[in-house]
């Protein structure tokens, strides 16, 4: 059915799940229910979850690495019936649940449907709680599975979460869908992912960038990957042609916590490009790179406003410019962050960097921008530099150099927090 890392989970052991599930006091009438499930075996956490989906529950999946309090707290603020945390035990003969930590919580009302709550990002305000229908979801499948044909013949390696939704659906019901196996790795260490994939046939990686950012790296010079799919933050222009240059296959998707996956690039030529509209999705964007707009997304009756800026190319692609929120206005003209990213990355030495705005008394908002590098870097060095490749109204007014910057685990940073962000600057 699936690995977990090296260890292959049978459908029988899949299928003892469900039995263990269905005589367990908490989850055999679970209809109309809603659980969060923070648990530590993911091969136990999946067969829960289709089980739950099966039986018409809802289901909040919460990263296993969530300390319980917190896990908690989201699990109230979710509104769930019930919380497992840490493992699920199979019950006892007598027919009662052994020791686990599971806890009923306060709500009494039932769902009138069945959803998969998820957490909005966070990174353009306070997260908030999304739910979708499974009907929806399965939409979606079915949509993806149409689109994305060529990966029909290849092995899902899923190293990223699957408590979020482009491991989980896209990655792993998906692949559950088509009748694959599905590699979920919970082995970080980037040389025991390159051993794993290098044992798959026609692996096809899904991954964060910064993550593929440190397997190519460590990529021995006599291997390739197979197949890479990106998501989260875009890649910058630097990594992107770097990863096509390692990769026989690049495939790039877009998508939202409302809508799931959005747009899909079998074909991915750019770092922006996104890809075409998914079937079951229409899209509404700007008419090209010189006009970009808020990006909507109608699914159904529903339209979901993305607060992301881009535009669909001639051919149809959905190109991705910056986030609404993170566009810097600096005296009337709109400055995104992305290209000034791309350029700093050019620099020498530069390892990551992230252009963020500052309110301006005379030109309203101006660019600043934080960066690690390798060495100390000479600023007065770096800002005459910038005066040869950016644009006067590009030029970020600060250059801090920083020992990290904060990203999440799909590679995104909230801008916002930077201007008051206490990672330590090594030079100002």
């Amino acid at each position: 059915m699936l690995y977990v890392n090296d260890h292959f989970v049978s459908q029988a052991e899949h299928q003892q799940s469900y039995s263990d599930f269905a005589r367990h006091p908490l989850l055999a009438n679970c209809r109309g229910m809603r659980f969060a499930i923070c648990l530590d075996d993911p091969a136990r956490w999946i067969s829960l979850c289709l089980y739950l989906r099966d039986h018409g529950a809802s289901v909040f999946p919460i990263h296993p690495t969530t300390p319980r309090d917190a896990a908690e707290r989201l699990a109230r603020r979710a509104r769930c019936h019930v919380f497992f945390f840490g493992a699920i035990s199979a019950p006892s003969v007598a027919g009662s649940a052994a020791a686990e930590d599971s806890q009923v919580l306060d709500r009494r009302a039932l769902d009138t449907e069945a959803v998969l709550v998820q957490m909005s990002s966070g990174t353009t305000g306070a997260p908030k709680c999304i739910e979708r229908s499974w009907a929806a979801i399965g939409t979606e499948i079915d949509s993806y599975i149409m689109s994305f044909n060529v990966a029909a013949e290849m092995t899902p390696v899923v190293a990223c979460p699957t408590s979020h939704s482009y491991g989980l659906i896209c990655g792993v019901l998906v692949a559950l869908t088509r009748g694959q196996a599905p590699v979920i790795v919970t082995n970080m260490n980037p040389r025991y992912l390159l051993r794993r994939l290098s044992e798959c046939k026609r692996p096809l990686l899904y991954a964060a960038p910064a993550l593929l950012n440190t397997l190519m790296r460590l990529l021995p010079e006599n291997q390739r990957f197979h197949a890479v799919m990106t998501s989260g933050a875009p890649m910058n222009r630097g990594a992107f042609e770097a990863l096509k240059r390692k990769a026989d296959h690049v495939f790039q998707q877009y998508g939202c916590s409302e809508a799931g996956c959005v747009a899909l690039n079998t074909k991915s030529d750019a770092a922006n490009a996104m890809g075409r509209p998914l079937p079951h999705v229409a899209v509404v964007a700007g008419e090209n790179a010189d006009t970009p707009a808020e990006i909507r997304v109608e699914v159904g009756q529903q339209t979901i406003l993305t607060r992301d800026l881009g535009y669909l190319d001639e051919c149809g692609v959905l190109c991705f410019v910056a986030r609404l929120d993170d566009t810097i206005n600096v005296a009337g003209i709109n400055v995104y962050p992305g290209e000034i990213e791309d350029i700093m990355l050019e620099y020498p030495d530069i390892d990551d960097a992230v252009a963020y705005k500052k309110t301006d008394p005379y030109a309203g908002e101006r660019v600043c921008l934080k960066f690690t590098a390798s060495v100390d870097v000479d600023i007065a060095l770096l800002r005459a530099w910038c005066t040869t490749q950016l644009s006067p109204y590009q030029i970020p007014v600060e250059l801090i150099q920083v020992t990290r910057i904060p990203r999440s685990g799909n590679g995104k940073t909230n801008r916002r927090q930077l201007v008051e962000d206490p990672t330590p600057a090594m030079v100002e």
